[in-house]
């Protein structure tokens, strides 16, 4: 593992119009860490993820992936992350292996290894036998999968998880569990925002809940419970509204 922190942010600030939604925020995250990013809806949890992907600017403050700084290196960076929402970021009209190619190439990945990297990916998320299925036709869990597949096409370093878990049923989330996990393993850094606060407990190694723009909690998750995950998040946050 690198001495140098895989994620770092120094009195990060956004502001949206009048309303501060990070307040000089510092947070450091070493590779291979999987953290969990927990906060009532305002907290800022999306609006960080975000700012690491790049898909907006800071007020102010610094912003730092892999050493490289956001926005000035901002190509940079993309080329290391990936990034996994409630939104899929997925071409309905296409096959699950027409939207991989398309990102193949987004993703520049070379020709010659590329078709085989997508049938890999295809077949770590469970979806073989629906490879060449529209997308459109994929339930909520089907295309979740293949957003995990799209995220982890160019092997990111970085894994941006913002809340993946919406809409899936009970196999679909413990399918989802698995891939995580396995990303996790395989050596990548995984940041996810969530509010299903058992499962943040159970998966993460580190936890951080956000209030009011700032970190009002950050600590070693292995010790965890969810129980206790909810009594800390309710005294730090005020709020009762995560899910146990």
């Amino acid at each position: 593992m690198s001495d140098q922190p895989i994620i770092e942010t120094r009195n990060l600030v956004k502001v949206y119009g009048l309303l501060p939604v990070l307040r000089k925020l510092n947070l450091s995250i070493d590779t291979g860490q999987f953290v969990a990013l927990l906060g009532p809806n305002g907290s800022g949890k999306s609006t960080l993820l975000r700012l690491l992907a790049g898909l907006t600017r800071p007020t102010s403050g610094t912003i730092l992936v892999g050493g490289w700084e956001l926005p000035r290196q901002a190509a940079a960076v993309r080329a290391q992350i990936g990034l996994v929402s409630h939104r899929v970021l997925l071409y309905e009209n296409l096959t699950a292996r027409e939207n991989l190619r398309f990102f193949a190439r987004l993703y520049a990945l070379p020709a010659e290894s590329s078709e085989d990297r997508i049938n890999s990916m295809i077949e770590r998320v469970g979806l073989r036998k629906r490879a060449d299925g529209l997308v459109r036709t994929f339930s909520r869990g089907m295309q979740q999968r293949l957003s995990i597949a799209r995220a982890l096409l160019h092997d990111p370093h970085v894994l941006l998880l913002d809340e993946p878990y919406t809409g899936l049923d009970q196999d679909a989330a413990a399918v989802l569990d698995e891939l995580v996990q396995e990303a996790q393993a395989g050596g990548h850094t995984l940041l996810m925002a969530t509010h299903q606060l058992d499962r943040a407990a159970r998966l993460a190694q580190r936890v951080i809940i956000l209030s009011r723009g700032s970190i009002g909690y950050d600590a070693d998750a292995t010790a965890l419970d969810g129980p206790t995950l909810a009594a800390t998040y309710a005294e730090v946050t005020g709020t009762i509204t995560a899910r146990p």
